[in-house]
């Protein structure tokens, strides 16, 4: 017997009068809420705008939802088709079934559609969001546990999860994967969050981090859970998935940092690199101040000098010197006048001697 084990929830909807409030679908909804928080600010550090990371997951989370259900129905299609089944319930997204590889797959399809709109690159938006997608599949997987389901095997551990008895499942205490699962979903954002500190991953190689890392951790959960699954060589299909995703993660890593090193210097088109860099920032907002004051000075010196009043004797001595040069202009003018008779007078004498 069992005597320290985690307690599963009775029911995992709770009714505020005919509004029902389901435990998975709320832990949906806060992840995706922390995913646009901790990527709005990433993305911001980087120099884009604010709310962008929102008005993109506009786009993201809906394709996301759609093709998490997609790839669940299709790999279980025996729950929703088989024998006996009822083919409505595959549109209950509500009761559970969400699969993460489709969910990631045509999220980024939406999150294509919205970045080409904004004129942002796809892979960038990608490295902001990378911890945080890990962090809404950890908030996410705690909706399991209200479903009591996608737990793992038997286990008399102290940190069990107890099952009571209910449809395609047996009462006990089984290992509670989906708590494995949101612990490593933590680490995986922490990875992430540190490797772009350390590298200054980009050109999307931060959300390729974040896809291996998650692939390990999801290989060794799944080969724990004892849910019906398909099975390839004996093997689960999602342990495959996880095998090959890894691969071609790791290779985008491999080849992205040979062909495409360092991170983009503007992530969003009229948004420059001293938005993300503050030495930058900085030195730009010094100067700009530097040549404010400059211009302010000079011009404090100019209108001082063109509104300082002057005295009664300078104002005389000016009214003398103008009329001096008055006199002089007279002057010079008369005797260009008397040279021009003269020479005039003179003509002929020289023209009669001549």
């Amino acid at each position: 017997m069992n005597l320290a084990y985690i307690p599963s929830p009775s029911t995992g909807v709770i009714h505020l009068g005919p509004i029902p409030l389901r435990g998975y679908a709320f832990c949906i909804i806060i992840g995706v809420f922390v995913a646009v928080w901790l990527g709005n600010k990433r993305w911001i550090a980087r120099g884009g705008k604010p709310g962008t990371v929102a008005d993109i997951a506009v786009w993201a989370v809906p394709f996301g939802l759609v093709g998490g259900r997609l790839y669940h129905v299709i790999t279980d299609y025996q729950l929703y088709f088989g024998e006996g089944r009822n083919w409505v319930d595959a549109f209950k997204i509500w009761e559970g079934g969400l699969g993460i590889w489709g969910a990631i797959a045509l999220g980024a399809v939406g999150a294509w559609i919205g970045c080409r709109l904004r004129g942002i690159p796809l892979p960038a938006w990608a490295d902001a969001l990378a911890p945080g997608i890990a962090l809404a599949q950890a908030c996410g997987r705690w909706g399991n546990w209200f479903n009591q389901e996608l737990y793992g095997r038997a286990t008399d551990l102290p940190w069990a999860v107890e099952i009571s008895d209910g449809p395609n499942r047996v009462a006990g205490t089984y290992h509670p994967t989906f708590l494995y699962e949101s612990l490593w979903c933590l680490g995986v954002a922490a990875l992430v969050i540190w490797a772009d500190r350390r590298f200054k991953l980009g050109h999307g190689r931060a959300f390729a981090l974040y896809v291996a890392a998650y692939c390990v951790g999801r290989g060794w959960i799944e080969y724990m859970r004892v849910d019906e699954a398909h099975h390839i060589l004996g093997v689960r299909l999602n342990v495959w998935t996880s095998i090959v995703v890894f691969i071609l993660a790791v290779v985008y890593l491999v080849l992205s940092a040979k062909l495409r090193p360092g991170r983009e210097e503007v992530v969003e088109p009229d948004r420059g690199p001293a938005a993300s860099d503050p030495a930058i920032k900085d030195k730009a907002e010094d100067g700009a101040k530097g040549e404010a004051k400059d211009g302010a000075a000079e011009a404090k010196e100019s209108g001082d000098a063109e509104s300082e009043p002057k005295t009664d004797a300078e104002a005389k001595a000016d009214a003398r010197t103008d009329a001096k040069a008055d006199a002089k202009a007279e002057a010079a003018s008369d005797g260009a006048t008397e040279d021009a008779g003269t020479a005039d007078a003179e003509a002929p004498k020289t023209a009669k001697k001549l």
